[in-house]
């Protein structure tokens, strides 16, 4: 079969809102050598985030224009489709965000990696059964993200939501803002520390959180790509970038 000169392991479609500037690059910081990434935006304004309502109107937003971009990600022929964005995919528990991937991998044609059920799949690899998560959302999120992971057999001991008030502010948190946030969460009753939000810049302090406290805190893209990768039966390792792709 003709394979693509650049993408021959793989070609990925990578769907994430139009505001989102944090998922590209850390994406493409990953990318193995015959993988190519290939990005589709979510058309979406940067709309005022205040309350529970503006952020479900956020969501039916996205969601409204998900299918169209993945329409458009077909053209190129995508061997799999990466979810660069979390909230639907945590929506109403797990039963019903796998009900969802599922019409979605079906609608696409190929199958689907969510950063929710990323996330599961590394926080089992490591054993972890309470956690503590961060996440720039609204309470109702909150409580949609807390549902998943309970969903999945863990405790949400503790939940840090930075209530960002647009899309685009939430790649404008920086690291100190989000060690702080983590350092208070932590403590010897928690297994390890996740963090949601696909335009939240924290894959570095991640890696650097991971060494300092010595438990897993598993940054919601750095899952989702790995789980993409392994999906694929592409198993390289590299250092840098956190134990997760480092070891497994």
């Amino acid at each position: 079969m003709s394979r693509d000169a650049l993408g021959w392991r793989c070609k990925f479609a990578v769907v994430a809102p139009s505001t989102n500037t944090i998922v590209q690059p850390d994406m493409e910081a990953w990318r193995p050598e015959g993988v190519t990434n290939h990005f589709g935006r979510i058309y979406v304004p940067n709309m005022a985030v205040h309350n529970d309502e503006d952020f479900l109107a956020l969501v039916d937003a996205i969601g409204g224009e998900l299918y169209a971009t993945v329409d458009r990600c077909k053209t190129m022929a995508p061997d799999y489709l990466i979810m660069g964005m979390s909230a639907l995919m945590f929506w109403d528990g797990r039963d019903a965000s796998e009900k969802r991937m599922a019409d979605l991998s079906e609608h696409a044609g190929v199958p689907v990696s969510a950063g929710s059920f990323a996330c599961e799949a590394v926080l089992n690899l490591s054993g972890a059964k309470r956690i503590a998560v961060i996440s720039p959302y609204m309470p109702i999120s909150d409580v949609n993200v807390t549902r998943f992971f309970e969903d999945c057999g863990f405790t949400v001991a503790k939940f840090v939501g930075l209530r960002c008030n647009s899309p685009i502010a939430i790649a404008e948190v920086q690291p100190d803002t989000l060690r702080q946030h983590l350092l208070e969460m932590d403590g010897d009753d928690i297994d390890a520390i996740v963090q949601v939000g696909t335009n939240l810049s924290m894959v570095g302090l991640a890696f650097e959180m991971e060494e300092k406290l010595g438990k897993p805190v598993i940054a919601i893209n750095a899952a989702t790509y790995w789980h993409a990768l392994r999906a694929n039966g592409i198993t390289d390792q590299f250092a840098g970038h956190g134990r997760l792709f480092e070891t497994h």
